[in-house]
Order: structure tokens, then sequence, then C-alpha cells
């Protein structure tokens, strides 16, 4: 009996001897996994910071520049109800997007928050200049367009001529050949006609070189200017 006893005791000493060997190295194994769990979180917390820098950055491709439209006349005439303005008798306007001038020019402003100019409409010996960059740098290409009434809408950027309009570049000429003709001046100074028209391609003459050989030069794309008002 003495040495079951014995055994049992023994038994028992050894078993707690684990237990408490396994509790004293459990929060040696917890502060060994923590260091572990906050670099992950931390690692979480920074790339997740990254993003949020990476997409709050501005796009260089936009542009948040405002743009000022000035208009000159002699005679001007408001309508707040309408947002709109009439402009009459020699009448100017400057804007990055394009110069015009007509006898009479009618605007109207879009609502909102974002107001600016929703559209505009000129009549009467109408001129438009449009300048449509150089993708390398060079001189931009330059169109004037003439006609008796032009329509500017903001949201597509198109100008459409109507009552027998005409555009230039440079030498060349393109007329409509009929007063239904209407021609539209996109927002990169592309041309598109609807109705018949005549187009004239102007080539300068060939220049005598020293060795006595002919070049023969390209058209020249030099803009013609408007006439003032």
């Amino acid at each position: 009996m003495k040495r079951l006893a014995t055994l049992i005791l023994l038994i028992a000493s050894l078993t707690a001897a684990q237990l408490n060997a396994q509790i004293a190295a459990a929060p040696t194994a917890s502060a060994s996994m923590l260091p572990k769990k906050r670099e992950k979180q931390a690692a979480k917390k920074d790339e997740k910071s990254s993003t949020n820098k990476l997409f709050s950055g501005k796009n260089p491709l936009q542009s948040n520049e405002p743009t000022t439209t000035q208009i000159y006349a002699d005679e001007a005439f408001f309508d707040s109800n309408k947002s709109m303005g009439i402009f009459s008798s020699r009448v100017k306007v400057t804007d990055p997007r394009f110069n015009l001038q007509s006898d009479k020019l009618t605007v109207f402003i879009s609502k909102g928050e974002n107001q600016g100019l929703e559209r505009a409409i000129a009549e009467g010996n109408v001129g438009l200049v449009r300048d449509r960059p150089d993708p390398n740098g060079g001189p931009p290409t330059r169109a004037i367009g003439r006609s008796d009434k032009a329509v500017y809408t903001a949201a597509t950027g198109d100008v459409e001529l109507t009552g027998t309009p005409r555009v230039q570049e440079g030498p060349n000429m393109h007329v409509a050949t009929s007063p239904d003709t209407v021609m539209i001046i996109n927002q990169n100074s592309q041309l598109t006609t609807h109705g018949p028209s005549r187009t004239e391609i102007r080539q300068q003459p060939k220049e005598e070189t020293k060795g006595g050989a002919k070049s023969s030069p390209s058209p020249s794309l030099s803009p013609s200017p408007l006439p003032k008002p």
C-alpha cells in the first residue's frame, strides 16, 4: 500500500509539473506570436494608406483650370430668369476654345452649381477662328470659318455654321454651293460638311533653285486674320 500511494503521488506530481510548465510557456508563445500579428496589421494598414494616397492623387490628364469667356459689345441685355444674355453691335468673343465676331450674340448659361457657357448663337457677318494644336509641338493649324449664323454647343464643343458657310485653312478654301449646306467644326478643328460644297486646294508655284532644278513647296498654312469688328 505504501508503494502504491507513493507511486500515485509521483504521477500526480509529474502531471502538475507538466501543467505548470504548459501554463508558464503559454504567455511566452502568445508574446512571440503578438509581434507577428502586429506586423501583419501594420503592413495591411500601410498598404491601405498607400493605396488611398495613390487614388487621391490628381490625374495629370485632367485640368482644373477655369475657362474664361470674354464678350465685348456696344449693347448688352441680360435676363436672369432665363439665364441668358443678348449682345449686339460689334460683338467680339475671346475664349480659349475659339474666337468669334458677329453682329449679334445670344448666350445661354447653364443652371446649377457649375454655371458656365452652355450655348451661344452668333448671327450676322459671323467670323470664327479655331486652332488645332500640333502634336509635335509646332505651330497650331488655324481654321477660319465665315457664315451668316453659327451655333456653339459646350457639351460637344461643336460649332455649326449655316447660311452659305465657308472655311479657310491657309490658302485652301472649302465653300458651300448651297445656302442649305451645313458645316460643323469640332473641338479638334475637324470639318464635316452636309450639303453641296466646293473645295479649292491652292499650290504655290515652283521656285528655281541654284542648280536649275525646281522645287515644289507644300501649301502654306499660315493663318489669315479675321477683319477687325
